[in-house]
């Protein structure tokens, strides 16, 4: 009778010792929820059906949650952005306006349908008779951005102080028309 180590053959495993001589010990049974996975053992092949599952919901509901929350940092980017774009307009118009550059005011600010309503001699008149200089500083208390159907409109109110007066003032922007100045209103301040 040969021993255990004499009937090893190689590409076979080893007979134990307690197992007769000749026979093969039993193979593994092979188990489909597991693969070999080099020299750490078995590792999950793929998990249940049913572990799947209850990922999903919450992998789905996360990634609308991110493209929501994307979409509005994408919405408040854009009115942020209109704000600060209407607001300088504002402020630039003002500065033209307390200079006395009527002119350029007009032609660089008002949209060409405000402009058909009010003349350059009627819009340059009614600045004069405000009578601003150089003491008067804009203050801008209120900028409001609407957006409808991808048109943004920006209105921007405050009040321009001088010695001794303070005018009031009402814009609005329209970005269909470039940020063009749809309405204009500068009263002084009672």
């Amino acid at each position: 009778m040969s021993s255990p180590q004499e009937a090893y053959q190689p590409g076979q495993p080893p007979i134990p010792p307690h197992a007769p001589s000749g026979q093969q010990p039993p193979l593994p049974q092979y188990d489909p929820h597991y693969a070999a996975a080099g020299p750490y053992g078995g590792a999950p092949d793929q998990q249940p059906a049913g572990n799947r599952r209850k990922w999903i919901v919450p992998g789905v509901a996360g990634g609308v949650l991110l493209l929501l929350i994307a979409g509005g940092v994408s919405v408040f980017n854009l009115v942020s952005s209109a704000t600060n774009k209407a607001n300088d307009l504002a402020d630039d118009f003002t500065q033209l306006v307390i200079a006395g550059d009527t002119d350029k005011a007009y032609d660089d600010f008002l949209d060409p349908a405000l402009q058909e309503k009010l003349s350059k001699e009627e819009f340059a008149a009614g600045v004069q008779s405000l009578e601003l200089n150089d003491t008067c500083k804009p203050t801008y208390n209120d900028s409001e951005v609407r957006n409808e159907n991808g048109n943004n409109t920006a209105d921007v109110a405050g009040v321009i102080g001088c010695d001794g007066k303070q005018v009031n003032l009402a814009y609005s922007f329209d970005s269909d028309r470039d940020m063009k100045m749809i309405n204009i209103k500068l009263r002084p301040k009672d």
